[in-house]
């Protein structure tokens, strides 16, 4: 048999894999090193070459578009249809064993499958029909805790309450949903996995069934498991089974969403006798990228440790830059990024990586002043995340209390219990009067509605009217900081547990850092609340490209996972936010960012850039921070600073000065990193200050007209 057209296209490492005799296999695949052209070319010399029955195979992914890529691929190497084939992602093939074996899985056959919102909804209704406060147990607080007791296995009967009153609320609330659930026939995304790990835990025979059926399971992603996926595969491998888990314990970063590393080192111990087979050839990166990759990477203690290597390029040093704030390193990276387009590049072959969704903020601001068009991959632009448009909502109602929108928008945001019944008659006499909903609604308070609903639209209504009198005379940011923690919008979105909820607040600070850093136009003759509402409107209008534009990719660096791109900034690199301040202190938490990190660098092909601010205005703070600790992991033989940290000085002059010394512009009240404007240049961040008195000038990088020297004494430059 000649299987050349299976083997021709591998390395030998790849080779090892694909060909490994038929017992438990484990894959560590560094990434760029082809870990789905093992996955796929195993299967096809499954098939192929030892000659298994491809309805003996079952292969898992993690997304449905993996699943269609691997399918196809098969498909093309095999020249054979391979529909039948059981290739899919977890939810799926779970869904599709519980359609089979419904009457098994205590389902309705017709049962439904219902998504997070649906999923919410039940529990927001059941939170109210309880009359429990809805503040104390918010509802996707509650949600949260059922999806990590279901990803555990753990059904309402598992749990102990500890003896902790609070828990065994959630313990109730938890048996309550779920008993609604199996009254209407309904399924979530969590319950699917539970479900058909238990049909086949609690039923011998159908369990042999598919045990015989499925002889060899291919795993893509396996460091991404949780603790369900990784006991359904266990079960269906049984003692005969034979797993072939591809993954890599160095790119491991959703812990935060139940998914466990220590699945890998479980493995062997699971599977005696499993073999390992290391791929560590890189097919993305320079050598200096994977360099720096492995560097970074390598001060991880609890990995199996592998080591990437390319046969291709050196490559160019890895750029260092170090910013003076968050506007001048946003300044920056357009800058290479207008240069990257000007040279012939597309702008797509572009990302821009992050730790936070609130960085996006600032770096949206240049592009759309440098007239690059850009997209947020895999999630919305700062001024249209739902968190944000709540508290504008709040700021406009404030500013205009017939804004029907933003009224209707909030009302019972935090839920206050002004439900349905009670909106939809504010809405009839609003069409009835003719009158906005602010109206509307203190007549019918005051009028056709009773307890509970006219008191919960009057504290409504006193609550606005008592933000818009505290926050009269404030400065603007003070103003959107006393709104986001008054209305309640902050303590809302804290009670949303995980990653989530704590990126809601901190893009709600990041706010306050948007009102402080705005200035409006005077001929605009606006108060600044209704200049910077215009100002968010219109960002929110423009700027992102169209699908099919040519556009520089923004995103964060979890969503990074998986794509490459020619050039790559990972921008905020400083201790405190990348790593992110709550992993700092703790071991476990701190080298997960590593892999995050170590994820970031093998991003990029061939030009990395990494940047730093000395100081940052993030979630409403200033902040002076530390290049991040995974930049001095990098080797200095691989890394070229664009300008010299040492060289950069926090605000006045950091050197000890003899008596009568003045920093160079200091005397003008002028500091580098300072922002500024000029009449016909337009904003700045001042680079360079030197000279005294008349003769002092400085160095400005404009936004839009590029860097100037300007004499301060008639430079008419406006300090921000």
């Amino acid at each position: 048999m000649d299987v050349t057209p299976i083997l021709e296209a591998l390395n030998d490492a790849q080779r090892q894999a694909v060909t490994a005799p038929a017992e438990p296999l484990l894959v560590i695949a560094g990434a760029g090193s082809g870990k789905t052209r093992v996955l796929v070319h195993r299967a096809a010399w499954l098939i192929d070459v030892e000659g298994i029955s491809p309805q003996s195979l079952l292969a898992v992914t993690f997304t449905n578009k993996a699943a269609a890529e691997m399918r196809h691929r098969i498909e093309a190497l095999l020249d054979i249809p391979v529909n039948h084939l059981w290739i899919g992602t977890f939810h799926g093939l779970a869904h599709r064993i519980l359609r089979r074996h419904w009457r098994e899985a205590g389902l309705p056959q017709s049962f439904q499958i219902i998504d997070a919102d649906d999923q919410l909804r039940i529990i927001k209704r059941l939170v109210k029909g309880l009359e429990i406060d809805d503040d104390k147990w918010a509802p996707r607080q509650v949600q949260y805790f059922i999806n990590a007791q279901k990803d555990e296995g753990l059904r309402p009967q598992h749990l102990d309450d500890e003896g902790d009153a609070d828990r065994q609320q959630f313990i109730s609330l938890y048996q309550g949903y779920q008993e609604i659930c199996d009254r209407g026939g309904l399924v979530d995304f969590a319950e699917l996995l539970l479900r058909a790990h238990e049909v086949w835990r609690d039923n011998a025979e159908l369990l042999q069934h598919y045990q015989r059926r499925f002889s060899h399971l291919l795993v893509d992603e396996f460091q991404d498991t949780n603790a369900i996926q990784y006991a359904w595969l266990r079960l269906l491998a049984g003692k005969e089974g034979i797993p072939f888990v591809v993954g890599d314990d160095d790119q491991s970063i959703y812990r935060w969403r139940g998914a466990r590393v220590e699945h890998i080192n479980q493995f062997q111990k699971d599977f005696p006798g499993a073999s390992v087979v290391k791929l560590e050839q890189n097919y993305r990166s320079t050598a200096t990228i994977l360099d720096a990759a492995n560097a970074v990477i390598n001060n991880n203690t609890s990995r199996m440790g592998k080591k990437l290597w390319t046969e291709g390029a050196e490559g160019e040093p890895i750029r260092v830059y170090s910013a003076y704030n968050e506007r001048d390193e946003a300044d920056f990276i357009v800058g290479r990024l207008r240069d990257w387009s000007d040279q012939g590049n597309a702008r797509a072959d572009a990302a821009v990586l992050y730790r936070s969704n609130a960085q996006s903020r600032v770096l949206e601001e240049s592009l759309i002043n440098a007239r690059l068009p850009y997209r947020v991959y895999g999630g919305l632009r700062f001024f249209e995340r739902a968190e944000i448009k709540d508290a504008l909502a709040y700021l406009r109602l404030i500013s205009n209390r017939d804004d029907d929108s933003s009224f209707e928008r909030i009302v019972n945001r935090p839920t206050r219990g002004i439900g349905a019944r009670t909106l939809e008659a504010m809405r009839s006499y609003a069409r009835a009067n003719s009158c906005s909903m602010w109206r509307a609604a203190g007549a019918v308070a005051s009028g056709e509605l009773a307890g509970r609903a006219a008191t919960a639209v009057v504290v409504f209504l006193n609550l606005i009217t008592t933000l818009a009198k505290d926050t009269e005379g404030l400065d603007l940011q003070e103003q959107v900081d006393h709104v986001i923690h008054a209305s309640g919008l902050i303590e809302f979105f804290k009670k949303e547990k995980g990653e989530r909820g704590e990126t809601r607040v901190e893009n709600l600070e990041e706010l306050v850092s948007a009102a402080r850093g705005f200035s409006p136009d005077p001929a605009e003759e606006m108060s600044p609340l209704d200049a910077f509402l215009s100002h968010a409107a219109l960002e929110a209008g423009e700027g992102q490209a169209d699908a099919w534009e040519d556009c520089v990719q923004l995103m964060t660096m979890h969503s990074a996972k998986g794509l490459e791109f020619p050039l790559v900034f990972l921008c905020g690199m400083e201790d405190g936010l990348f790593p992110h301040q709550r992993s700092v202190a703790d071991p476990q938490g701190l080298e997960e960012e590593r892999r995050l990190c170590y994820v970031g660098i093998t991003r990029a092909k061939d030009i990395l850039y990494i940047t730093h601010a000395e100081q940052r205005r993030l979630h409403g703070m200033d902040n002076f921070a530390q290049a991040s600790r995974f930049i001095s992991e990098i080797p200095a033989e691989l890394v070229e600073e664009v300008r010299p940290r040492v060289q950069v000085s926090r605000p006045l002059s950091p050197r000890p000065r003899t008596a009568g010394h003045v920093a160079p512009g200091a005397e003008m009240g002028v500091r580098l990193g300072q922002r500024v404007r000029h009449g016909k240049f337009g904003d700045g961040v001042i680079l360079n200050c030197e000279g005294q008195g008349a003769h002092a000038r400085v160095e400005v990088n404009f936004e839009n007209a590029g860097t100037k020297w300007l004499v301060l004494s008639y430079a008419n430059l406006n300090l921000m």
